[in-house]
């Protein structure tokens, strides 16, 4: 029989190769994309110097980066993997607290069934908790355990909760204040220097939380009789729609208004540089771009553009033609480089000559400029009557969250020529 400490030795033993080997595949695939990338500058170059037609360049550029995706599919589903590597023997008991295994196991069957049976150790892990169900409403809390496994998977495929601040409040909207900087200047008083003089103005408004929803109908039949597992749907599942969906709204959201979050391309918040010429980008866009972008906030600057400028700036040299600006990271995991700040794709950014004069990229220290306000605690719904008909069980899940810049100035957006 082992002890305690030998399992841990063994489980860590376990964890370390298992996350050695997981490293070594990505190094592999990233030396392959690395590989892709200098093959496809070099085309590109056999271009310029006529050693390639338009369509060879174009049909190899297509193969490659049909490749470079692929690749970077099977070292996102390896780190995936490394995240989920376990946590402690899988042959003995989690050390959750008491009762938490019991309540997990009978909200699933509350999901299956509609039946909710609880015993002595769920019915007084719900009382140190605070209650499951809400009496008024039906509504059944989500285990902590797969709330807190949603919010973990949501930074792989939302960029902007990844970099932005994010705070969690219990009510329906958090108060926003500011107040204008004052100013100094150089001299004496007593010498007759006249003060610089400031008006200190206070402001504040409203950030809103807004109601993000979503309603599944699957077979009463089916649904009793499926054999996979519910949890992980409802993780993989929700958990992609609700990224996909924020981070819209964060990104192009129009406000409380339209009940949604406010996202950064709204309004005229933040401040506009404007391309040289219309449906194209070049290196002096983006670097007028950065450079809009005060020093404190720069050097944490991160550049947001869609896939399509993504690949316009893959080929943008420097003045010399001799260096590339954008440079791939060998780091796994880490995003690539633009005059040396990451770069990030976000797909709802509209692309260069999409719909002439638009918002084409966003630059600067996001962390700093927006914010994201969730409401503690995500709930799901069973619908028996209303689709009792039809022989079908509505899941309505609900959660509660909204975006907005708290700071603009640590942002600046580029916007294409008319």
């Amino acid at each position: 029989m082992l002890t305690e400490e030998e399992k841990k030795a063994l489980l860590d033993e376990f964890l370390a190769k298992a996350k050695a080997d997981f490293q070594k595949e990505v190094q592999a695939d990233i030396d392959k994309i690395n590989k892709l990338i200098a093959d496809e500058r070099k085309a590109h170059e056999d271009l310029l110097k006529g050693r390639m037609t338009e369509a060879e360049f174009k049909a190899y550029e297509e193969k490659s980066h049909e490749a470079e995706k692929k690749l970077k599919e099977r070292i996102d589903a390896i780190e995936t993997k490394m995240q989920r590597l376990p946590l402690e023997d899988p042959e003995h008991k989690s050390e959750l607290p008491e009762g938490a295994a019991e309540y997990k196991a009978a909200f699933f069957n509350f999901m299956r069934t509609g039946h909710l049976t609880l015993d002595d150790k769920a019915e007084q892990y719900i009382k140190e908790r605070k209650a499951l169900v809400s009496d008024t409403s039906g509504q059944i809390l989500i285990p902590e355990e797969l709330e807190s496994e949603i919010y973990r998977e949501l930074p792989k495929i939302n960029i902007i909760r990844s970099l932005a601040t994010i705070r969690t409040i219990k009510r329906d909207r958090i108060r926003r204040r500011s107040l204008t900087e004052v100013q100094m200047g150089w001299g004496k008083l007593e010498l007759g220097k006249e003060v610089v003089e400031t008006d200190v103005v206070p402001s504040e408004d409203w950030q809103h939380i807004e109601d993000l929803e979503g309603l599944a109908k699957i077979g009463k039949d089916e649904l009793k009789d499926t054999d996979v597992s519910l949890e992980a749907i409802i993780l993989d599942s929700f958990g992609r729609a609700r990224a996909e969906t924020e981070e819209t709204g964060f990104v192009v959201g129009t406000g409380h208004t339209n009940q949604q979050p406010e996202g950064i391309l709204n309004g005229t918040v933040v401040t506009r540089v404007t391309t040289a010429a219309a449906d194209a980008i070049a290196a002096d866009d983006l670097l007028n771009l950065i450079y809009a972008v005060p020093a404190q906030y720069r050097r944490n600057g991160k550049l947001l553009v869609p896939s399509t400028t993504e690949l316009a700036m893959r080929k943008l040299k420097s003045a010399t033609e001799e260096l590339y600006l954008w440079q791939p990271n060998v780091q796994a995991g880490q995003p690539a480089t633009f005059a040396g700040y990451p770069v990030m794709a976000q797909e709802d950014i509209p692309a260069i000559g999409s719909s002439g004069e638009c918002d084409v990229a966003i630059f600067g220290d996001i962390k700093a400029g927006y914010r994201i306000v969730d409401r503690e605690g995500m709930t799901v719904q069973r619908l028996l009557e209303l689709f009792a008909t039809a022989g079908l069980v509505g899941i309505l899940v609900s959660a509660r969250t909204t975006g907005g810049v708290i700071r603009a100035d640590a942002l600046r957006i580029l916007r294409e020529h008319a």
